[in-house]
């Protein structure tokens, strides 16, 4: 008799899930330590406030990197209200070879 468990994965699910660890590994080597630093887009303690500001760059024509993006939200306790956070990751520029010679 076959239980439902023992039915196996279901198709394309391997490959599904190896595509999904190769984005997570390019992903961690994009934003590791040492190539580039977070810098803050905007922060507010105003939910309605952080929530027009993602709608608007959303709507604008401004060119951003969504995949780059970081979306924070401190929960605040009694002494702290909840902060909301949107970081933009910028890599560390990428020296030319060309123009650091130094043959004169």
């Amino acid at each position: 008799m076959v239980e439902v468990g023992d039915a196996g994965p279901m198709p394309g699910q391997r490959r599904r899930r190896c595509q999904q660890e190769d984005e997570m590994r390019r992903a961690a080597a994009r934003f590791a330590p040492g190539e580039g630093r977070w810098d803050v887009l905007f922060e507010t303690q105003d939910e309605s406030e952080w929530r027009a500001h993602i709608h608007g760059l959303r709507a604008s024509e401004t060119q951003i990197d969504w995949t780059a993006v970081r979306m924070d939200t401190f929960c605040g306790r009694r002494m702290q209200p909840t902060t909301y956070r949107l970081s933009l990751f910028v890599p560390n520029a990428v020296p030319d070879p060309g123009r650091d010679r130094s043959d004169n």
